[in-house]
């Protein structure tokens, strides 16, 4: 289609106008002089209305076809800048195919599932399960069902992360705050099995729960998201001894020496009656006859008992608590908790 005159003079300066520009920048800059809100094109289409039916549609068409036509040269201008860019870097940029590949440094296991799968390994030859639950626990298995009812004191020595969502019983959610909840899903199961005949009655039960738990807690020592194992032996009567028996051994094979003291200290956990903290101390090396705080554990409560579908008269057992990282950080010499979740190579590398 022909243009007139003025028309044309404006496809003229857009193409010198394109071309003048050599940074994509520029031609952005040039476009919207032409084709912008304020371009002279714009302005074209709004006189439009001011002209009479017939000639509006002649000169409409006109304005259309040559509005084409400058896009046609800003994209031709675009093509031609990037072209150029692309010259400029395959004459810069060189690449030696003859040159030998790079290696691919080889990963590790980290350095907290490198004790997950020690502390396993070690209660499994003690004869303990290991058994894995939900992470998203309801309000009943992590506080009600270990004697933690609803306005129990207890429940304010753990920060929790609640979840906005309730189970199909209406109860609450959280972010579990600890693997004891392990304790009653665990012995419920088993017991189902002996109530159903699939196990012997009376079998112990011995298990361990390692995996993540919740608090709102972080500092050199704490983290909001951390890892404990969770251990439990109920039987027809498994004493205190047995729990000083069993978690002394472990801690033996854990650290490789049997170069080590332990020390059981009262304390008070609502799920067991009596409670205790058990500390340890080196004989030797940099921790030599420092006493630190390895676990929580105790003779388990009469009420968790019955939670468990068993009778308190007739069994009896110990648990505990411990955090996993805790043990990274004596068996590695790790000063801060906090190196475990930084994703620092360095310090990871040190573990492969």
């Amino acid at each position: 289609m022909s243009v007139t005159p003025d028309l044309e003079h404006i496809i003229d300066q857009a193409r010198t106008a394109f071309a003048s520009a050599t940074r994509p920048a520029d031609l952005e800059n040039e476009k919207a002089k032409f084709l912008g809100k304020d371009g002279v094109l714009t302005a074209e289409l709004k006189a439009l209305g001011k002209l009479p039916i017939e000639e509006k549609k002649t000169r409409g068409a006109q304005v259309n076809a040559v509005r084409v036509q400058v896009e046609q040269l800003l994209n031709e201008a675009r093509q031609a800048l990037a072209d150029a860019e692309l010259n400029a870097r395959l004459s810069t940029e060189k690449l030696d195919v003859t040159l030998p590949g790079r290696g691919l440094n080889r990963g590790g296991v980290h350095p907290v599932t490198r004790v997950t799968r020690r502390v396993e390994a070690i209660f499994r030859s003690m004869g303990f399960d290991v058994a894995d639950g939900p992470e998203i626990e309801n309000d009943w298995y992590n506080f009600t069902s270990l004697n933690s009812p609803m306005n129990h004191p207890a429940r304010s020595m753990q920060d929790t992360f609640y979840v906005a969502d309730k189970d199909e019983r209406g109860n609450p959610l959280v972010l579990r705050t600890h693997t004891s909840p392990m304790q009653v899903r665990y012995a419920r199961t088993q017991v189902a099995k002996m109530n159903a005949g699939t196990l012997k009655k009376g079998s112990p039960i011995k298990v361990i729960a390692p995996g993540r738990t919740y608090r709102v807690d972080s500092d050199a020592t704490h983290s909001p998201m951390f890892h404990q194992v969770e251990g439990l032996w109920i039987a027809e009567a498994v004493s205190f001894a047995d729990l000083k028996a069993v978690y002394t051994a472990f801690l033996q094979k854990f650290f490789e020496t049997t170069d080590l003291q332990t020390r059981f200290r009262p304390s008070y956990f609502p799920f067991t009656e009596p409670s205790v903290e058990i500390d340890m101390a080196f004989g030797s090396g940099p921790n030599a006859g420092k006493w630190l705080e390895i676990s929580g554990a105790g003779q388990v409560h009469p009420t968790v008992i019955r939670n468990f579908g068993l009778d308190p008269e007739e069994y009896m057992g110990f648990a505990f608590g411990s955090g996993l990282e805790r043990l990274a950080m004596l068996r590695y010499g790790v000063n801060d908790l906090r190196l475990f979740f930084e994703n620092d190579l360095r310090f990871l590398g040190q573990f492969k």
